[in-house]
């Protein structure tokens, strides 16, 4: 029976095609802000074979049915590829099953396929609806209530390969196992000096296996945008060859599972193991990585990036007329984007038609700019030395590399990748041992391809680093030491105090003649709060170890009834702290940048000891170490247990330094790796025209841009450390929406971009 028509919105949310991880942080999210938007939300379970089926597979929705399942893999709602809804019979059949329960909104999360088959329901809805009446299934008067069906998707594909958004629901986590693995294979591959070949996913776009090279440090790599010539056997060969020459002891190749030659010939890992094999009369071992790079915990910008496309996936459907276009929500630069669905799919599909039509030129550009860039990147760093040989001559600039500041995870991938990259830019990269101390000593040598092999995938930073800014009477040493060195350029990879060193010595220049030359600065502090780049090496991997951290404390807090209050790294930048508090699903974040008082707290400690009173378990508190110099953690402690009255327990801890350790997350080898390549290629062209330019660089939207270090503290915020714009405050109203049902929270809308193009990276 039909209900009568009424005005409340209903949202349903359903989950298609091949799962993906991060797919339950949007189901999460649209849940949740449906639910404080006013609106009635409900899981459309095992795909569009629930609409089909209907009854107990289409779910009304509460709060708690979402409760801890940010740190869980797949789709708690269930996927499935529906052969009914294939046929319009099934369609119609769901149609009614849909308008039954009154929906009719939907936020559909999958691939393109399965939004494609969306949009031809979107698009038949109107006969379908009229086809009900027709057969009585409905009446007219709930046939005028929904005359259309509005939908707006987000896709879930650990492919990437949706063309018109920077990343897709699964990628970073997939590219997470992919690299965990190769660099695990790579240490028993070196102990034995053995070859690998890995195969990993990716039919027809190469995203994973050429961002996994890169991030990996193999040797080689297949993918379906870039086919090698008829005859790769020898080619592939002959650099494994030359890369055991030069002492490499472990080989990797990386072959995608879609992989052809430019002929259109399947390349098969099977097939390129007895090519090398046959040439080199040693087999690799083959390894195929298959459905573990779907599975497992989804990467802290698995949970937190997908709660903020369901957030604003929310928004659009909610806000969406009969006469809005079907649209996706993607992401551009960390931003949202609202993409038309139809073009989106379309350019997608042509990818592959491209690659058939052997425009693989077309098929890379449609990947977007980066892709293009990190191809040749890519191409730089896998080549022996044996090839760079005649690159270096006698003369050539000398590039010294330092890092300065705070350990950050991925300054060895910025250091190996300078080595390579500069001395295939014809530059001689010199390696200071301990930061402007070391370099005053004359810890300072010559950098070799070999010296750096294996650095990629190391924690650390195997030049050390120091926090210490350098003494105005130190200047005349470190001029001295530059002049002794023969010098032309620093290369300086670091933190704020990096930062501010290099900007005393700029000031200084008419008195130390020796620093008139170029200087860069590549940005690398797990703090996050450098001027000129939205990201800096080294946070992203800090993020997923404090989400880590997160996720054990809440299995250990859950056992009882408590709250926990946890203190993150960053200073004066709550980066890391907010970050985490929305991958870790905390109720509440405290940063430097929010400031709250007495009554603030006193308001929170009175909802704490509520929301326990009504049964729950757990409360989780985020505050970034310097959020208020008085209201510390202990404070916060304190005040917490005192108002509970016994309700609950209390503990509180810092993460401490386990943020800053272990191997650099592939995000972090990405960033320093693409980072460095531009900053090599700028100081080229410094040195070239006799510039003595000193510049910062970083990532700004989808731009890397440098601009000069003079002019540093028009966005740096010198009394608190930080920039004085940082782009992921806006996203600081998503935590109460999804995380605290307080009832008086007024959701804010986070701003969605019309689409431009793609910088996929």
């Amino acid at each position: 029976m039909t209900p009568s028509p009424h005005s409340e919105k209903r949202i349903g949310v359903l989950t298609s095609g091949g799962d993906a991880q991060g797919m339950n942080a949007a189901v999460r999210a649209v849940v949740r802000t449906s639910l404080e938007m006013g609106a009635t939300p409900f899981a459309i379970k095992e795909g569009w074979q629930g609409a089909v089926e209907g009854g107990e597979r289409i779910q009304q929705m509460e709060w708690s049915d979402v409760s801890s399942i940010l740190n869980e893999g797949g789709t708690i709602i269930g996927t499935a590829r529906s052969a009914e809804f294939r046929e319009r019979e099934g369609r119609l059949i769901a149609c009614r099953n849909l308008i039954e329960r009154g929906i009719d909104r939907l936020v559909i999360i999958g691939g393109d396929g399965s939004l494609t088959g969306t949009d031809v329901f979107r698009q038949e809805w109107p006969e379908l609806v009229k086809e009900l009446v027709a057969r009585g299934d409905i009446t007219q008067e709930t046939a005028d209530a929904y005359p259309a069906l509005m939908i707006v998707g987000i896709v879930g594909s650990i492919d990437n390969d949706m063309v018109g958004t920077d990343m897709t629901i699964g990628t970073d986590s997939a590219l997470n196992r992919v690299v965990e693995a190769i660099d695990d294979i790579s240490s028993t591959a070196a102990s034995h000096q053995r070859m690998f070949v890995i195969e990993v996913m990716g039919r027809h776009c190469g995203y994973l296996p050429l961002m996994s090279a890169i991030a990996g440090g193999a040797d080689y790599v297949f993918t379906p945008e870039n086919p090698p010539e008829p005859g790769w056997e020898d080619d592939v060969s002959e650099k494994l060859r030359l890369g055991r020459e030069a002492g490499r002891r472990e080989s990797i190749v990386i072959v995608a599972e879609g992989a052809k030659d430019s002929e259109g010939n399947p390349i098969t890992s099977q097939a390129v193991s007895d090519a090398i094999g046959e040439r080199l009369q040693h087999p690799p071992r083959i390894t195929i990585l298959g459905h573990v790079q779907r599975g497992g915990t989804p990467s802290a910008y698995d949970r937190w990036m997908p709660t903020l496309m369901g957030y604003g996936a929310t928004q659009e459907v909610l806000n969406a007329t009969p006469d809005t276009p079907a649209r996706i929500i993607g992401v551009r630069n960390n931003r949202l984007t609202r993409i038309p669905l139809v073009e989106s799919v379309a350019a997608t599909r042509n990818v592959a038609t491209m690659v058939a039509n052997k425009d693989f030129e077309g098929a890379a550009r449609s990947r977007g700019s980066s892709f293009v860039k990190m191809m040749k990147i890519n191409q730089i760093l896998s080549e022996p030395p044996q090839n760079m040989s005649g690159k270096l001559k006698e003369g050539a600039k000398r590039v010294a590399v330092l890092h300065v500041g705070g350990l950050a995870p991925g300054m060895n991938t910025a250091a190996r990748a300078a080595v390579r990259i500069g001395l295939d830019a014809g530059l001689q990269i010199l390696g200071v041992q301990g930061s402007f101390g070391g370099l005053m000593n004359g810890n300072v040598r010559e950098l070799t391809w070999a010296d750096v092999e294996g650095w990629a995938f190391k924690g650390g930073a195997e030049l050390g680093t120091r926090r210490r800014i350098p003494k105005v009477e130190e200047y005349y040493a470190i001029g001295r030491a530059i002049e002794n060195n023969n010098i032309d350029a620093l290369l300086v990879i670091g933190g704020q105090n990096a930062y501010l060193s290099v900007y005393g010595m700029v000031k200084e220049r008419d008195r130390y003649p020796a620093f008139n030359i170029p200087m860069m600065l590549v940005p690398a502090t797990i703090d996050n709060n450098l001027p000129g780049s939205e990201l800096s090496i080294g946070a992203d991997t800090a993020l997923n170890n404090a989400v880590w951290a997160l996720d054990r404390i809440k299995e250990s807090a859950a056992a009882s009834r408590r709250c926990f209050v946890a203190e993150t790294m960053g200073r004066k930048c709550g980066y890391l702290a907010l970050m985490a508090g929305i991958a870790a699903g905390a109720e509440k974040v405290y940063l430097n940048e929010k400031p709250v008082d007495l009554a603030d707290i006193s308001r929170d400690a009175a909802y704490l000891k509520e929301s326990f009173r009504a049964g729950r378990r757990l409360f989780l508190v985020v505050r970034n170490e310097e959020a208020h110099p008085t209201y510390n953690r202990e404070f916060l402690a304190r005040v917490f247990e005192s108002e509970g009255e016994g309700l609950y327990d209390v503990r509180h801890s810092a993460l401490g330094h386990l943020q800053q350790g272990g191997a650099p997350s592939p995000f972090d080898r990405l960033l320093a790796t693409r980072l460095v390549y531009e900053a090599i290629t700028e100081l080229a062209k410094i040195l070239e025209r006799g510039g003595r330019d000193a510049v910062y660089i970083g990532q700004a939207g989808s731009n890397i841009e440098t601009r000069p270090v003079d002019r540093m503290m028009d966005q740096l915020d010198l009394e608190n450390k930080r920039p004085y714009d940082q782009w992921w405050l806006s996203l600081y109203p998503v935590i109460p929406v999804v995380s605290m049902p307080r009832g008086d929270v007024i959701p804010v809308e986070i701003p969605i971009a019309d689409a431009v193009e793609t910088t996929k990276y």
